[in-house]
């Protein structure tokens, strides 16, 4: 039981959790710490959007060229851990913002920085995890990640420095761990899990040929919905808790708490579930659950069936890794696995960070303070209609279907 626990499998998964989840500690701090600064440096909805969306357009044009980059040039371990090291360092320049503009500089580089973290984690948990395992490491991955830390402890601790010692305070906290990662990363990654895979194709880019694969052709409009689901309602919901449905602050920050709850247990799950039955059948059936996400946070306001509700279609977040890395990495060969994870996220950063926020801003200044709640349902809609295109990628399901067919060949 030891030697199976204590694997280097099992440990690379655990750092890059940890990394993934200071990540995403960092990221959706200002989320969380909304209601604070929105106040003390008058945003509006728009405004909020706009923050979102410049974090996730530097993040996606950094999270394809950088990992192409360390690719080609066999540097992927390198750019990992400045990477790390330089959002850490960021993460403080959002504490001492004092205007939109200062705020929004700061929210750039941030996303310039993080952008290569998640593809390079992905690609380095991909490569040492057993064939059997990968839906669940990069479940696993994805529940310290934008689960446990980013949701459950994020808007619990965040919150509570907030209320005590000032936002700006907050946002320095969420900078230290990961300076402490990095060194980790630095001295226990191994050269043969970071060392790139040799191909002919020696170009950066390589899109045409990332074309070519189904999942890929499918998979990038597929990701823009499962993101647009998630950041149409992310950037606003701390604030609309607060300012239209009446929760007090400490309530708002229990509530997105749950909802972290939620995520860390559909991270582990859902991917675990496409592990045995597949992927394609786990991604229809939880986009589908997605659509009712937003039904439930406006209609049942104030009412005891509305946690439980929310907390049971949020499950669609256990999804984000089978669609953003599991479904690509497994659909390309060697050389263009991590090319095609960056090339992913890359777009559907973009289109679900930077457009959808945007919209879902703009709408709710507009229209209705729930608009962005509709927005996210439309993603999950649209994103049901990709998902039936993908082409079954999971080991086992796929080796059964074989077996099948050549019974009757």
């Amino acid at each position: 039981m030891k030697r199976r626990l204590f694997t280097y499998e099992n440990g690379i998964v655990l750092l890059m959790a940890l990394t993934f989840g200071c990540l995403f500690f960092d990221r959706l701090a200002l989320n969380f710490l909304m209601p604070y600064v929105a106040k003390d440096i008058q945003l509006n909805n728009t405004q909020i959007g706009l923050l979102a969306g410049a974090l996730s357009l530097a993040w996606a044009f950094s999270s394809f060229f950088s990992t192409a980059w360390a690719e080609v040039n066999n540097r992927k371990k390198l750019v990992f851990i400045v990477a790390v090291f330089t959002f850490s360092v960021c993460s403080f320049g959002s504490g001492l913002a004092v205007s939109f503009v200062t705020l929004l500089l700061a929210r750039l580089v941030m996303g310039f920085a993080e952008g290569p973290v998640i593809p390079l984690a992905q690609n380095f948990v991909e490569r040492e995890s057993s064939p059997n395992r990968l839906g669940l490491n990069a479940g696993i991955l994805q529940a310290f990640g934008s689960a446990l830390f980013g949701s459950i402890l994020a808007p619990v601790v965040l919150v509570q420095i907030a209320e005590h010692m000032g936002w700006r305070n907050a946002f320095f906290v969420a900078g230290a761990p990961g300076l402490v990662l990095g060194l980790l990363a630095w001295w226990l990654v191994r050269k043969s899990t970071a060392e790139s895979v040799i191909s002919s194709d020696k170009s950066a880019i390589s899109l045409k040929e990332l074309w070519q694969y189904n999942n890929i052709r499918w998979g990038v409009p597929a990701a823009c919905c499962v993101f647009g689901w998630w950041f149409a309602t992310l950037p606003f919901m701390a604030n609309y808790l607060v300012n239209t449905q009446g929760m007090s602050a400490d309530d708002m920050g229990k509530t997105m708490g749950l909802l972290g709850v939620s995520g860390l247990v559909s991270s582990i799950i859902v991917p675990g579930l496409s592990d045995r039955i597949g992927r394609k059948k786990v991604l229809v059936g939880f986009m589908l659950i997605g659509v009712f996400y937003p039904f439930a946070v406006h209609f049942l306001a104030g009412m005891a069936l509305q946690l439980p509700a929310m907390f049971l279609t949020y499950f669609t977040m256990g999804i984000i890794p089978i669609m953003a890395a599991v479904v690509p990495s497994e659909s390309v060969p060697n050389h263009l696995k991590a090319k095609a994870i960056g090339l992913i996220t890359a777009i559907a950063e973009i289109v679900g960070g930077v457009l959808v926020p945007a919209l879902s801003g703009i709408l709710s200044d507009t229209v209705t303070p729930s608009a962005f709640l509709w927005v996210s349902s439309v993603m999950a809609v649209l994103g049901l209609l990709f998902v039936m295109k993908l082409q079954e990628t999971a080991p086992v399901t796929t080796t059964i279907d074989s077996q099948e067919q050549s019974m009757f060949v």
